[in-house]
């Protein structure tokens, strides 16, 4: 660190604090008007802002402020052991107490300070888990986590591409649960191989992996991802499908989409059909009502679960716009269900960690639409041989970053009946 990139990396924490975009979106912005940094600047700065994201409500009471420069000064000192001098030549006042501060008891702060989270969210999590767990949690999302890739089966499989990867003077090991995934335990300039650019992998966490063999997709089926985004799921899908059958993307996002044809074409999936939709009364929709053999719902939500990717993400939720997401979450999918055909399969996930978004919503679901029912996501995960051992579910699929090494996410499988409820053949 030098005075000129701890000015920089104060300077642009105190961007992303102000601004409403993602801290990536910010960052790139950044850096494009600073051209004169270079690749190893642009690291060291955006390791520095990211750290102080990750713990800025402890690192604000370390310093007893929330000036971004203090903030950075007090991420210095806590976490990469800069002494008092070393902060005094990068220009920080008072970098005694500051130093002394970091290494002082604090006892009596709260899970909220020492978990570095909103206070709502603290609550949120000490209500709906255990206190271990809670405090096992808040620690694991203060991490970062790994770098998680996909094999792409339709032209590879996993210990070939491992095999040129290592090849390449990257070494990665078999993720524990996905049959498909590979890990690194830190981040590497993976999009640059000819691995990548031949589409034999996409970058996706492990906990992701894990969705889209709930649906069991089968050759010649037709399949509908309702909330598609960039598409990582939509891939996953087609692949499973042996590119077969019919796999629809859609999306209210035109830029989401337009990501999503690049990455199908790179994939060398010839059987997925990318369309906007303005909503579930579309009519582009409403022609495959109870025509879909299974339909995935990737809903919209909170991000909880991926805290450890997105920190900054919490310093912008609200309460108020997790219970907007949840109730978006519930008409989406009211409306997504009309596409399934009797006895058809219907998916419903986030990457939240919150009840209100997940088992609420399920609830609620099933309360006004009796026409589906749960089914053992457990049970369907182990058919696909994924066993998650004694944490695996018998109904709703739970994935913890404290306990699963993964980001978070739920995710219900829902069937619907041949007969309507109380109804004999």
């Amino acid at each position: 660190m030098t005075p000129s990139l701890n000015a920089a990396s104060g300077a642009l924490l105190e961007r992303i604090l102000r601004e409403s975009a993602a801290a990536d979106t910010v960052m790139d912005r950044f850096f494009r008007s600073e051209p004169r940094l270079g690749s190893k600047d642009r690291g060291i700065i955006a390791e520095t802002v990211y750290g102080c994201l990750r713990h800025y409500r402890l690192l604000s009471a370390l310093a007893q402020s929330t000036d971004p420069s203090l903030i950075v000064a007090a991420f210095l000192a806590r976490y990469s052991g800069y002494h008092a001098r070393q902060l005094k030549e990068l220009g920080v006042v008072h970098a005694e107490a500051l130093v002394a501060a970091t290494y002082a008891s604090h006892p009596s702060w709260s899970f909220g300070i020492t978990a570095s989270l909103p206070d709502w969210l603290a609550n949120r999590f000490q209500h709906e888990l255990p206190e271990p767990e809670a405090q096992a949690l808040g620690a694991s999302l203060l991490h970062s986590a790994p770098l998680d890739v996909r094999v792409n089966t339709r032209k590879i499989d996993r210990e070939n591409l491992r095999a040129a990867l290592l090849a390449g003077g990257h070494e990665l090991t078999p993720t524990p649960f996905s049959p498909w995934g590979l890990r690194r335990a830190w981040r590497a300039p993976l999009f640059q191989t000819p691995e990548f650019k031949a589409g034999h992998f996409e970058v996706q966490d492990e906990g992701s992996q894990l969705i889209a063999p709930l649906l069991e997709p089968r050759r010649g089926e037709r399949i509908v991802d309702y909330c598609a985004g960039a598409g990582g799921k939509t891939l996953h899908l087609g692949a499973l499908m042996s590119n077969g059958g019919t796999l629809y993307a859609c999306d209210t996002s035109q830029k989401r989409l337009d990501r999503l044809k690049e990455r199908v074409v790179r994939a060398g999936l010839d059987n997925v059909r990318i369309f906007t939709i303005s909503g579930g009364t579309d009519t582009k929709i409403k022609r495959l009502h109870g025509k879909i053999d299974r339909v995935l719902v990737d809903a919209p939500c909170s991000g909880t679960g991926t805290l450890r990717r997105s920190p900054d993400a919490k310093w912008r939720l609200t309460e108020d716009r997790v219970h907007q997401l949840a109730q978006e979450a519930l008409q989406i999918l009211i409306h997504a269900s009309r596409l399934v055909r009797p006895g058809g399969r219907l998916v419903y996930a986030t990457c939240s960690l919150l009840k209100e978004e997940n088992e609420d919503v399920i609830r609620e679901f099933l309360a006004q639409t009796p026409s589906f029912k749960a089914l053992a996501t457990g049970d369907i995960l182990r058919r696909r041989g994924i066993d998650l051992g004694p944490s695996t579910p018998d109904q709703a699929l739970r994935l913890w970053p404290h306990i699963h090494g993964t980001d978070g996410f739920f995710a219900q499988a829902l069937e619907r009946r041949l007969e309507p409820e109380g109804v004999t053949a």
